[in-house]
């Protein structure tokens, strides 16, 4: 078993990652009858795809010897209804300035084959904006 959910009543759960005993809570957000007081179970899903872009881009990198640490990924999630459910996630990556054009592109490709975007819906549209400003 990886993790285990305990739903704590009033839209709020507790996710608990088994191995390292890390939890976290889940509210409903305030537009689907929640109190919106921490991420949602679909915020936690758009949250995740950056999360693993940047930290598969971080295992490459590591092969490369390049160094990606204070990277950030902004993630804007976008609903639709009739069903409720993800239909955009925006993923803005901003990474270190210093990069070759060589290592970026081998990184962008790393990002753009992560688990986590393979095993989005491919109705849910994806735009991902890699800025090398840092």
């Amino acid at each position: 078993m990886t993790s285990k959910v305990t739903y704590n009543g009033e839209l709020r759960t507790t996710c608990e990652h088994l191995r390292s005993g890390d939890t976290f809570i889940t509210d409903a957000p305030v537009d689907n009858n929640g109190l919106g007081q921490a991420f949602s179970p679909t915020d936690t899903v758009a949250t995740a795809l950056g999360s693993c872009m940047v930290t598969m881009m971080g295992i490459k990198a590591k092969g490369l010897n390049v160094d990606l640490t204070g990277s950030v990924v902004e993630i804007t999630k976008h609903m639709a209804s009739d069903p409720r459910r993800i239909s955009k996630i925006e993923a803005k990556l901003s990474l270190p300035s210093q990069i070759s054009e060589k290592d970026r592109k081998i990184l962008e490709h790393t990002a753009k084959t992560c688990p986590v975007l393979y095993s989005l819906h491919p109705d849910i549209e994806k735009i991902i904006d890699f800025d090398w400003c840092l």
